[in-house]
C-alpha cells in the first residue's frame, strides 16, 4: 500500500495547479455572493458597502421586463433540450443502419465539426447565411415564394432560430452517447426478430428504442439541471434591441445590468437566483434519475 502511494506521489503533484484554480476560481469568487444582499458601492468594497437584505431580490423581481425574461430563459432552454434529445436519437439509429463502415465514419466526422466552433465564429457566418437580403437561406425560400424572413431580426423567428442552430451545432456529439448504447445491445435479438418475420421498423420499435430507452431517460432527466441555461454565447453573439422582448435570457440580462450598466448588486441578485434554481433542478434531476434509471453518482 504504501508502494502505491509513493508511486502516486507524481499525479497528486499534477493535481495541485487544478485544484488551486478550482479554488481561486470555483470558490474564492463565491465570496461575491454577497454584493446581492448590499447596497454595492466599488470604492467601499465588500466590507464596506451597505448590508441592505433582500431589497435587491425585491426590485429584480419589480422590474419591469424580468418575467419576459425569465419565460424566453425557459422556452429557449426547453426547446433546446426536447431537440437535444429527439435529434441525437434519430441520427443515431440512422446511423446504426448503415452497414458501410466508411460512409458511417465520414457523416459522424462531419457531423461532429459544428461541435468545436465557437458561437463568435459561427454567429458571423449565420448572419450571413440568414441575411433577409443576400442570405443563400432566404435566396432558397424566395424559390418557392417565400418572403425574406429576417431570421436574426424578427422577434417571432428569433427564438425558433437559436433553437433550432443550437442543435445543428450539437447533435453529432450528443449522438455519441446513443451509438454507444446501441452497442450494448445483444445482437441475438435481432436475429430472433428477423426469424420471426420482424422488418427493421419492427426491430427499431420493439428492440433498439427499448434498448437504449434507459439512456434516453437518464439524459432527459439530467438535462433538466439546464433549464435556466439558455446559452449565452450564442444569444450575445446573435441578438440586438429588436428581439429583447422573446430573445433576452437571463445570462445575457445579467450581463447588461452587471457589465454594461454597472449594477452590479442587481446583477448579482439575478445571478444568485438562477445558481438557487439551478441548483434545486440538479438536486431533483439526480433524485429523478436514481429513481426512473437508476443512475448514481456515488
Amino acid at each position: 500500500m504504501k508502494v502505491r502511494t509513493w508511486r502516486e506521489i507524481p499525479l497528486y503533484i499534477m493535481l495541485i495547479p487544478g485544484i488551486i484554480f478550482v479554488l481561486i476560481y470555483s470558490y474564492g469568487s463565491m465570496l461575491g455572493v454577497v454584493v446581492a444582499f448590499q447596497k454595492f458601492v466599488p470604492t467601499k468594497g465588500l466590507f464596506g458597502s451597505e448590508w441592505i437584505g433582500f431589497d435587491n431580490f425585491k426590485n429584480l423581481f419589480t422590474m419591469p421586463n424580468i418575467g419576459e425574461v425569465i419565460r424566453n430563459t425557459i422556452v429557449i432552454s426547453l426547446g433546446k433540450m426536447a431537440g437535444g434529445i429527439i435529434v441525437p436519437v434519430l441520427f443515431a439509429l440512422l446511423l446504426n443502419e448503415i452497414k458501410n463502415q466508411g460512409v458511417k465514419r465520414t457523416f459522424q466526422t462531419l457531423v461532429y465539426i459544428p461541435n468545436f466552433l465557437s458561437w463568435v465564429i459561427l454567429a458571423g457566418l449565420f448572419v450571413d447565411i440568414l441575411s433577409p437580403s443576400t442570405g443563400i437561406v432566404n435566396q432558397f425560400l424566395g424559390m418557392f415564394g417565400v418572403g425574406p424572413v429576417f431570421f436574426l431580426g424578427d422577434k417571432t423567428a428569433y427564438p425558433i432560430t437559436m433553437v433550432v442552430t443550437e442543435i445543428w451545432k450539437g447533435f453529432g456529439f450528443g449522438s455519441v452517447i446513443y451509438l454507444a448504447a446501441l452497442t450494448g445491445i445483444d445482437p441475438s435479438l435481432y436475429e430472433s426478430a428477423e426469424i420471426d418475420g420482424a422488418g427493421r421498423w419492427k426491430q427499431t420499435l420493439y428492440i433498439t428504442l427499448p434498448g437504449i430507452m434507459t439512456t434516453i431517460v437518464l439524459m432527459t432527466v439530467l438535462s433538466m439541471a439546464n433549464i435556466l441555461n439558455g446559452g449565452f454565447d450564442q444569444i450575445y453573439n446573435t441578438y440586438s434591441p429588436a428581439v429583447y422582448t422573446t430573445g433576452d435570457i437571463l445570462d445575457t440580462f445579467v450581463y447588461r445590468l452587471g457589465i454594461q450598466n454597472a449594477q452590479f448588486a442587481l446583477s448579482t441578485a439575478a445571478g444568485l437566483f438562477k445558481s438557487v434554481v439551478s441548483f434545486v433542478f440538479i438536486v431533483v434531476s439526480y433524485y429523478l434519475a436514481d429513481k426512473v434509471a437508476g443512475y448514481r453518482i456515488y
